[in-house]
């Protein structure tokens, strides 16, 4: 293996490490949100995940679309976002009205369900990545910067089409496009690296004693301003200092991603599957009131134990070879039914 191929196989696996500690982040994140009105210690640590999760997972996802921005794969790419959407929208949708019983319930493709927001804007990010090819990346950045910031002041509901959201984090899918290898080409080991990871130890630290009073809105990117209850003219001032945070915070989150290859990188392979289905055990966990037996914040560490285990058993290749053709779907009937539209038609 030469020099150039080492490089990239590290940089490769630095990228799934990554993108599996991120899910369990979200894991994490998702079971302590019914707690975080209860106890200190669960808002701290939902605050401290919120100021990189987000922004980082889809400065992943923008550095993995480098693979497949255009041509056929790039189409499959397209076409399999809008059959997962299609397909797990119904799903939730469905157990909402079999299992929760949810009042005056309604099936929309318009608004996503929950986690769902994430494969819509995935696909839009992928359409305007798509229409900016031309554009150098800087200024495909400063434009994606000032979509962000003139987002939230549209009158629209955000939660459309995941709308908000698509503009919010599109900066971060950019700067994964086109700068995700070189900002990992600067990362260290080293005292630098060690001094990093402290400090976003002490960012938690920092938030845990009340450093942070913040609404989680500004962190969700779902929000606009006059929802978030600015509006003054120069709200969008406050959404550059919003990046400025999950900037750094993200920055320091990656001095704990190891580089090397290892069972971290091949669950980090298969973290789709813990995305997609994770949302039926949290609602389930929810539903079935065993949080309503938990008075003491000496849990939270319990919690999180059980989110990491959740998200290991997710990204089993057993779950992989069970749940594949639903959450994989193949796309190529598809293409061969439109190529053989395109020959009757002519």
């Amino acid at each position: 293996m030469n020099n150039r191929t080492g490089i990239r196989d590290d940089q490769e696996s630095f990228f799934y490490n990554l993108r599996f500690m991120l899910i369990v982040c979200v894991l994490v994140g998702n079971a302590l949100e019914p707690l975080i009105t209860r106890f200190a210690g669960a808002e701290a640590l939902f605050l401290w995940i919120y100021t990189f999760h987000m922004p980082l997972f889809v400065w992943v996802t923008g550095y993995f679309a480098r693979h497949s921005p255009q041509g056929e794969a790039g189409r499959r790419v397209l076409k399999q976002l809008v059959l997962q959407y299609v397909l797990f929208q119904s799903l939730y949708a469905l157990m909402d009205f079999t299992v929760f019983h949810t009042p005056h319930m309604k099936l929309s493709f318009f608004a996503p369900y929950l986690l769902l927001w994430f494969l819509a804007s995935h696909f839009c990010w992928r359409l305007l990545l798509r229409l900016t090819m031309s554009w150098k990346p800087v200024h495909r950045l400063i434009a994606s910067i000032v979509l962000g910031i003139i987002a939230g002041y549209l009158p629209v509901d955000g939660f459309w089409l995941s709308f908000s959201r698509t503009f919010v984090f599109l900066p971060f899918f950019m700067i994964g496009y086109d700068y995700g290898a070189t900002i990992r080409s600067y990362l260290r080991s080293g005292w630098g690296r060690n001094a990093a990871a402290a400090l976003s130890a002490g960012l938690l630290i920092w938030i845990g004693l009340g450093g942070l009073e913040i609404s989680t809105g500004w962190l969700m990117g779902s929000m606009t301003y006059a929802e978030l209850g600015h509006h003054e003219w120069y709200a969008g001032i406050y959404r550059l200092g919003i990046y400025a945070l999950e900037i750094v915070s993200g920055a320091l989150f990656l001095a704990w991603v190891p580089s090397l290859t290892s069972k971290l990188t091949d669950l980090g392979r298969r973290t789709l599957y813990v995305f997609l289905l994770h949302g039926f055990l949290v609602r389930l966990t929810i539903w079935s009131g065993v949080y309503n037996h938990i008075e003491s914040g000496l849990y939270i560490p319990v919690i999180v134990v059980i989110a990491v285990m959740f998200a290991v058993l997710l990204a089993h290749p057993a779950i992989r070879h069970a749940f594949r053709p639903l959450i994989e779907p193949d796309t190529s009937r598809f293409t061969l039914h439109r190529r053989e539209l395109f020959k009757r038609s002519v």
